[in-house]
């Protein structure tokens, strides 16, 4: 949320957008997550970090909250940044954000050299082949550091020169500041050899591009980059691809030209990524996951055998999914480093603009599944041409080797990754193919084989070879599959056990699926349920939660039952839907726990349905069980 609070003041939007009542709430939630110790983490679970901590000090300062008095919050969020070597000290991406408003000097700050965009595409340095949130972060802020943007200087940033350092402000030695980061922050310290990139850099490069004539240079990046920002901006009608992009692209947009349309058109779509609970408003990770979620939710409900009952709802549902696909190819994508988009769904709805292909493949899965059932229960099923659009979408996700990445296929080398300048956040460079996403893609492709088997059959049946030979090379000594998007072991456990079963592997036939059964029971709490805690992510290891989570439970379940588990010993799996049953709440809801997704295993966030959709979907799965074995 603070990167949108930044940005708006910044551009004079904040009372436009933000309302006293939106204040309030805020204020409310960042209020609410403030850790024992003063400080803020990067989730609401974690530990406190400079980054946040230095960045919600400074959003509850622009939003009109007062230290001193009795504001214990400002009180002990400052005493907990001075006491921590103060803003000095931010890693990387608040440094940025700070010199923006004007509460941190750019030069404090190694290059972020804008015309990096003008080297040759071949080159695996150039940024086109980043990964799309790297890509796109970085590209607005070297647009910024190329002009050296600062905001207006108000008697508020004025008092944050003052209150987020331990000496007066023109003291700061900013060229040491540069290379300092928090030890709660420095998750990911620099390489050698970047620190040798940033020697040249400040030393030499920087001196030459901002002279004449090489700053001619500089000025025609700027230009380039200016053309990316608003091609993302319009072909995402302005939501951007997360906040913190669309957060820099707004004051890109405003330095560019303060009163543009652009930035007209930026300001009401911030709406889209705010999220309002019992706990405050905060901004989500991205603007929504409505496309990815409900083709799971379809999925949970065809399990219950209950279509009757629930036609309207699913019928409802499946004119979402339809209305969803993204049906056109966005202009020039090539020109502009954008995957092939025509067949595709995104994340949450059609205005987002970014393809993403296990969102794509669980919708196909979801609406080949509906066109086997009566359409006067469910609706018509999807048209067959838009259907061949989608696998042909899908298709050109895939890697070399046979995996698939999210957002698009890996354009780059994994070493990139040792010129990572973000110290808190790993992996922001390269798109590395995930297990889920593969899996995701293997389950769906066989499907769509056994119903459409004369399209694209050859390489449909390569690409199912090549996943599943991807999925079973990446199981872990234990029998576990590491998650990348989910939390953590339970979640890769699922997914790639389904995928592989849907290849063909059995218990009887594959040992990946019997060391799989071997980890998932292992883990089997005393009370019948599984529950993991989010601290697996970061190390790399199952960490058990020590209590039930009705997600992790249901997705043990899942992968369970397409193992075969059921057949051979049904008893651990009677033991997690009593479970699951004694947790569902008098409203028919299951209880929200710990947060459940995660993303570059440094986010930890939630997915409001999951809590919801997957023990229907893994109590729906064992009723039918025991509806056939009866």
């Amino acid at each position: 949320m603070s990167f949108n609070i930044l940005s708006l003041y910044v551009t004079g939007s904040l009372d436009i957008v933000i309302s006293s009542e939106h204040r309030r709430e805020i204020c409310r939630y960042i209020y609410n997550h403030q850790n024992v110790d003063g400080g803020w983490g990067l989730h609401v679970l974690g530990q406190s970090t400079m980054f946040v901590t230095c960045l919600n000090y400074t959003a509850l300062r622009l939003l009109g909250e007062k230290l001193g008095g009795h504001n214990d919050v400002l009180n002990k969020g400052r005493a907990w940044i001075l006491s921590h070597g103060s803003a000095t000290v931010v890693p990387q991406w608040g440094k940025i954000f700070l010199s923006i408003i004007g509460a941190y000097h750019w030069s404090g700050n190694n290059p972020i050299n804008p015309e990096l965009w003008l080297v040759p595409h071949i080159l695996p340095i150039h940024p086109g082949r980043f990964w799309c949130f790297g890509r796109l972060v970085y590209m607005s802020m070297a647009y910024l550091y190329g002009k050296k943007f600062v905001g207006p200087i108000t008697p508020t940033i004025l008092a944050l020169r003052e209150e987020l350092y331990n000496m007066p402000y023109e003291n700061i030695d900013w060229e040491k500041a540069r290379d300092s980061c928090a030890k709660e922050d420095l998750h990911y310290p620099r390489s050698r050899l970047l620190d040798g990139v940033f020697f040249c850099l400040n030393k030499f490069v920087e001196p030459i591009l901002n002279s004449w004539p090489a700053n001619k240079l500089r000025e025609r990046s700027l230009t380039k980059l200016m053309e990316h920002i608003h091609y993302n901006d319009e072909t995402t009608e302005y939501i951007a691809i997360c906040p913190v992009d669309k957060a820099l692209n707004m004051i890109c947009c405003w330095v560019e030209n303060p009163n543009s349309d652009a930035l007209k058109r930026h300001l009401p779509r911030v709406y889209d990524y705010l999220w309002i609970a019992e706990d405050g408003m905060t901004a989500k990770l991205m603007d929504g996951c409505q496309s990815w979620e409900t083709a799971f939710i379809i999925q949970s409900f065809l399990s219950t055998d209950l279509i009757d009952e629930f036609g309207p709802t699913i019928a409802k549902a499946h004119e979402f999914m339809k209305n969803s696909q993204v049906l056109e190819n966005l202009p020039n994508y090539e020109s502009f480093y954008r995957h092939r988009s025509k067949g595709s769904w995104t994340l949450s709805t059609v205005d987002a603009g970014w393809s993403v292909s296990d969102c794509t493949v669980e919708a196909l899965k979801a609406l080949l599944l509906l066109s086997k059932i009566s359409p006067d229960l469910v609706g018509h099923p999807i048209e067959e041409q838009r259907l061949y659009d989608g696998i042909d979408c899908l298709l050109s996700f895939m890697n070399k080797d046979g995996s698939f990445s999210a957002y698009e296929c890996q354009r780059t080398s994994s070493w990139l990754e040792i010129l990572n300048p973000c110290e808190i956040f790993h992996n922001v460079f390269v798109d590395h193919p995930s297990v889920e996403c593969t899996s995701s893609v293997l389950d769906s492709l066989v499907l769509f084989k056994g119903l459409y088997p004369r399209y694209r059959s050859q390489e449909i049946g390569q690409c199912i070879r090549n996943a599943a030979m991807f999925i079973e090379n990446k199981q872990w000594k234990d029998g576990s599959w590491y998650g990348t998007w989910g939390i953590c072991f339970t979640y890769g456990t699922f997914f790639a056990v389904k995928g592989l079963v849907a290849a063909g592997r059995t218990f009887e036939n594959s040992l990946s699926i019997r060391k799989a059964c071997r980890f998932l029971l292992s883990h089997q709490q005393s009370t019948g349920g599984w529950g993991e805690s989010h601290l697996s992510v970061e190390n790399e290891g199952y960490i058990d939660s020590g209590t039930a989570h009705a997600v992790n439970t249901s997705w043990a379940m899942l992968a369970l039952m397409h193992a075969g588990q059921f057949e051979m010993d049904p008893v651990p799996l009677y033991r997690a839907a009593k479970l699951l049953i004694n947790m569902q709440l008098d409203t028919g809801e299951f209880p929200q726990q710990e947060h459940i997704g995660s993303a570059s295993t440094d986010h930890i966030f939630n997915y409001a349905n999951y809590r919801n959709l997957f023990p229907v979907w893994a109590l729906g799965e064992l009723r039918r069980l025991n509806a056939n074995r009866s």
